[in-house]
């Protein structure tokens, strides 16, 4: 087991209020792009889509079927 001595007297932090601090610099949402995504990730997420649309089906089926 790994110990460190620490002296309290030499460190010192600035603590600043997220109201007093400075406004950051926000990401350009426009110039991001489209992201990169695997073969897999695509395959995913459209099985997700379809899988959705299938369950909305089904509720609507449901609520027509009753009627």
């Amino acid at each position: 087991m790994t110990s460190f001595a620490c002296n309290a007297a030499e460190i010192e932090f600035l603590v600043v209020h997220p109201l007093f601090d400075e406004p950051e610099e926000k990401k350009d949402v426009d110039a991001a792009g489209a992201m990169k995504m695997t073969k897999s990730v695509k395959y995913s997420l459209m099985a997700l889509r379809m899988y959705l649309i299938f369950m909305v089906g089904l509720v609507f089926y449901r609520v027509l079927s009753g009627m």
